[in-house]
């Protein structure tokens, strides 16, 4: 089945006026390749159950289908070899409100939050807006890449840190993790008796051929009793906006402190977007793998375009369509992102926002004419 990756959706003035973050946020100049959102329609299968929705004209309040339940656990063992039950889900509006609860739930006023740097920036803000106490360890950079640290993550750790929150694959760096840093990780989890939040957002979007992700809980068994898992169709099938996200717990004990800690805080489930989830989940297959052959080709146009910029550098990722670009020798001063908005009028995200300045994310999740435009005009700059 032919889809089409190829022509432009428009969404800065789209007939009804429907106003995008990603496409409003700055000028009509501005070509925008920050926030983590695809310029593609959503499968037709999940486009189809919507309207079939839609035309139902009643949108009171839902239940989490058992259809939508059991259509992820199929999914989970299909593509993962990890058997979840129906009973071990919790749905919920997103994975960020989903970290932020996990702290109320599994910590205490003061505790500590740790997690790895440079990071999505949600999961640098969960331990103030929560009363915690912020903990983070960095990465290193290699000259083969972004590497998981576990002596400074150790180092980080206090006799109060109780929660870790973890990113497999990695936001911003594109990172699978290697299994000898997972189990050196898992280690570490055991011996200082921490919760984990595994948000594993991007699993669906692996790059390289024949990469099969395994769930940090399905990998380490014994991190199960203390582990919740993140997961949501909102990536890999362009749903953000519909705002369906679950978490995955097997522990019953940790499955009720998760639950009640979001009474009263979190809406009830998006009627839309539990439709879109399980027609995502069971008819999507082949859109995604379409989707990834061009996510392929879109990130070795980036690595060709990056080897002609003096002073960048990029490790390729190999997962997700996020790039993670060092612009420190670059030379366009300390906020690369502000130049580039300037001069070039391409809108990046900022590495500082991750933790770490002189860095830029640049989502190549967009069209090949228009990913081509944009580095076009990045090009002019950073070759100058």
């Amino acid at each position: 089945m032919a889809f089409d990756f190829a022509t432009p959706v428009e969404r800065r003035h789209p007939e009804g006026g429907w106003p995008s973050q990603k496409w409003h946020r700055y000028g009509d100049d501005v070509f925008p390749l920050w926030v983590a959102d695809m310029d593609y329609h959503s499968p037709p299968a999940v486009v189809e159950a919507l309207h079939r929705r839609v035309d139902h004209g009643v949108y009171g309040y839902g239940e989490v289908p058992a259809s939508l339940q059991q259509t992820l656990c199929d999914w989970s063992a299909l593509h993962y070899g990890w058997g979840i039950l129906p009973e071990w889900q919790q749905w919920l509006p997103g994975v960020v409100p989903a970290l932020h609860l996990a702290s109320l739930a599994l910590t205490q006023p003061g505790d500590g939050v740790l997690t790895v740097t440079p990071i999505y920036p949600p999961f640098l803000a969960v331990a103030e807006r929560t009363g915690r106490l912020p903990q983070q360890a960095s990465m290193a950079l290699t000259d083969e890449g972004w590497q998981l640290d576990l002596d400074a993550l150790e180092a980080a750790i206090t006799p109060n840190t109780r929660l870790l929150l973890w990113c497999q694959p990695h936001n911003p760096t594109g990172r699978v993790w290697r299994e000898a840093e997972l189990t050196g990780l898992a280690r570490l989890v055991e011996r200082h008796d921490l919760y984990v939040v595994s948000d594993e957002l991007h699993c669906d979007l692996l790059l390289d051929k024949g990469a099969q992700h395994r769930p940090l809980a399905a990998a380490f068994p014994e991190l199960s009793a203390r582990t919740i898992t993140l997961w949501a169709p909102s990536k890999t099938f362009n749903l953000a906006g519909l705002t369906t996200a679950c978490a995955v717990i097997p522990d019953p004990v940790l499955r009720e402190r998760f639950a009640r800690a979001g009474k009263g805080l979190l809406p009830d489930g998006n009627v839309l977007g539990l439709v879109a989830a399980e027609a995502a989940y069971r008819e999507g297959e082949p859109w995604r793998q379409a989707l990834l052959s061009v996510l392929r080709g879109h990130r070795e146009r980036l690595i060709d375009a990056v080897a002609q910029w003096p002073g960048v550098t990029l490790h390729a990722p190999a997962s997700t369509y996020l790039a993670w670009l060092d612009m420190r020798e670059a030379g366009l001063g300390e906020a690369p992102h502000k130049t580039l908005l300037k001069e070039a009028r391409v809108a990046l995200s900022d590495g500082a926002a991750f933790g770490h300045p002189g860095f830029v994310r640049l989502n190549f999740g967009t069209t090949a004419a228009q990913l081509d435009t944009a580095l076009a005009r990045m090009d002019s700059v950073l070759k100058r």
